[in-house]
């Protein structure tokens, strides 16, 4: 079993071994794959305001000392080809095997496949892949794709799959579960462009909804189906989401 691991809202200055000992202190090392996160400031971010540096320089030399991966979210909707160009010295950065790329745009997606061979490509949850016939049209773009959260209950589905060693299951869920249209996704994407965090949307106040607050997955079921791959949350204060 492998994690991947938020450094959602970790303070730069705290050093990453320290946020580990905090959060992710009864993961052993050897299960965690990668870290998720924003190192310095990138238009293509998505997902999350990009407000600050979570990773440091430090902390990503320190995480391949210990053999733990970068992932990095670069799951904004829109990307043009002038943006990208504008953005090959941060990914040459980063360019090593081992890290990744969480996507959202399939153009991104083969731009950085041509110029950036060894980053591996991961279709982002934002994609909203829940049917075999899109997890079947993913794999021809991506490395690996990350399911919904939802999904982990759809056990047809999870069973369908015949390349579950290359899915990424959610390891716990928040606010998204239960989401009724996700409109917070791309008005992000439009924030992370402009720096206006005014555009920001949720469908809390539009739709009623039942939110359950974190919730964690049965991980030795999901195992027992051929998964290996987990995606990991650190919840939020308050706990009604994660990071």
């Amino acid at each position: 079993m492998q994690f991947t691991v938020s450094a959602r809202g970790k303070q730069a200055a705290q050093p990453i071994q320290q946020f580990i000992k905090k959060n992710y202190r009864d993961i052993p090392l050897e299960q965690i794959d990668s870290f998720f996160g924003f190192t310095e400031a990138c238009t293509l971010y998505g997902g999350r305001f990009f407000a600050s540096t979570e990773l440091s320089r430090y902390d990503i030399r320190s995480l391949y000392t210990m053999n733990i991966n970068l992932r990095l979210p670069l799951t904004n909707h829109h990307a043009s080809a002038q943006e990208y160009e504008k953005t090959r010295p941060f990914l040459e950065k980063y360019h090593r095997p081992g890290n990744s790329l969480i996507i959202t745009n399939d153009d991104l997606a083969g731009w950085l496949r041509q110029d950036f061979p060894d980053y591996r490509l991961e279709a982002s949850v934002i994609k909203n892949i829940n049917s075999l016939e899109k997890v079947e049209a993913a794999f021809m773009i991506y490395d690996t794709v990350i399911l919904p959260m939802a999904s982990n209950n759809d056990e047809d589905l999870l069973k369908s799959i015949d390349r579950k060693k290359d899915i990424t299951l959610f390891a716990n869920a928040g606010c998204a579960l239960t989401c009724p249209s996700k409109i917070c996704y791309p008005s992000i994407s439009q924030a992370n462009k402009t720096g206006d965090y005014s555009l920001f949307r949720c469908s809390q106040k539009l739709k009623d909804r039942n939110i359950i607050g974190m919730f964690d997955f049965d991980l030795d079921y999901l195992q027992s189906l051929g998964f290996e791959r987990f995606k990991l949350l650190r919840p939020r204060q308050g706990k009604m989401t994660g990071f």
